[in-house]
């Protein structure tokens, strides 16, 4: 009897390979596309989760002759994703809402329902691996530039052994050659956009849209919308900002002001609604605090050397790693990096595998690291 195994079909290229790879491996597949009830806007690059990723992941399960169903995860998605990441710009920092998406929607409410209708495993087209010892380990996919593991960090053991990466030994480009001999109708569409509820990556016109339509975010925080002051490091008023949320560490565009040379944001503060700007070396740190800790086997008991991930785009750096109590840490570079930014996630390393990782909690200077 075959394995049966439920696919997360977004309409795109990799996810529609995916399940092809596993057809061919003799599963049982079944697609599943989430449905967010986003509307769509005029977008330059396709959403993964709009009417047109619906209809694409449609006619590649035709195409394979693969079951395919469409089933609404819009209230999860506003209770855990877009309600957080308006609150955590709000409060000065900068979500990643890929990695929540992962944790509460995919890995949990989607992988519950794939056990639901009897299948082993969930399986998604994210470019990452699984493998098997003593414990799952998460590693790094075949193809680094296109690697994905970053976002996956806060996988748990119970949820890798139901979980199935068929892309994790491919590159990009034999993805599309294989698109291409499924004979799939997407197979030159390009890929999707970051943030698939963020229409253009436009996060701002985003939260600005949605702050006129929500309500019921913790109490108070509405008073950070609203224009402040931009001060330099000595705390001398240099200009004015139009919202805390509007403004993330380590940018330099669109702040308004002039100083003679390039400044950059250093600090956000919420709490005075207040931004403190200075030079481009002033912007890096010597290490960072991070929360809210999840690991793929084994907690950090010790100080250990890994290597750091601040952000997703970000050339690893080799650290030393110490616990701070149950759920914090601290990390110390080996060099000075670049707009350590709250609210991101920082992700550790052993070579090719996943240690864990946790929220950047705030960046530490030279003095605050000794």
């Amino acid at each position: 009897m075959k394995k049966r195994v439920v696919v997360a079909m977004s309409g795109g290229v990799d996810s529609s390979v995916a399940a092809g790879i596993l057809q061919r491996k003799g599963f049982e597949v079944i697609g599943i596309t989430m449905c967010f009830g986003l509307k769509e806007a005029n977008k330059k690059r396709p959403s993964c989760c709009g009417i047109e990723g619906i209809e694409d992941a449609r006619r590649v399960a035709h195409t394979l002759g693969i079951k395919h169903y469409v089933l609404n995860f819009d209230k999860v998605l506003q209770e855990k994703v877009i309600k957080d990441f308006i609150t955590e710009y709000l409060s000065g920092r900068t979500p990643n809402p890929c990695i929540r998406c992962n944790q509460y929607l995919k890995f949990e409410q989607l992988l519950e329902r794939a056990k639901s209708l009897g299948a082993e495993y969930l399986a998604t087209g994210h470019y990452a691996k699984i493998v098997h010892g003593q414990k799952y380990l998460l590693k790094k996919a075949k193809d680094k530039y296109k690697d994905q593991s970053y976002f996956l960090f806060r996988l748990t053991q119970k949820q890798l052994a139901h979980t199935l990466f068929p892309l994790g030994n491919y590159t990009k480009f034999e993805v599309r050659q294989l698109a291409s001999e499924l004979n799939l109708s997407i197979k030159d569409k390009p890929g999707s956009q970051e943030i698939c509820f963020v229409p253009d990556e436009d996060y701002r016109g985003f939260l600005k849209r949605e702050l006129a339509r929500i309500k019921g975010t913790p109490a108070g925080i509405y008073t950070n919308i609203k224009p402040g002051l931009i001060l330099d490091m000595n705390g001398k008023v240099v200009g004015e900002h139009k919202g805390i949320p509007f403004y993330t560490i380590g940018q330099r565009e669109g702040l308004g002001i002039a100083m003679g040379y390039p400044v950059y944001i250093l600090k956000i503060n919420a709490k005075n609604n207040t931004i403190v700007v200075g030079n481009k070396e002033d912007a890096f740190s010597y290490g960072l605090l991070a929360k809210e800790l999840s690991f793929i086997a084994e907690p950090i008991e010790r100080e250990v050397a890994l290597r750091v991930k601040i952000r997703y785009n970000h050339q690893e750096v080799l650290s030393r790693v110490s616990p701070l109590g149950k759920n914090r840490l601290k990390i110390i570079f080996s060099k000075p990096q670049f707009a350590v930014t709250p609210g991101q996630s920082a992700v550790l390393y052993r070579s090719e595998s996943v240690v864990g990782g946790g929220i950047i909690e705030t960046g530490l200077t030279h003095t605050e690291i000794s």
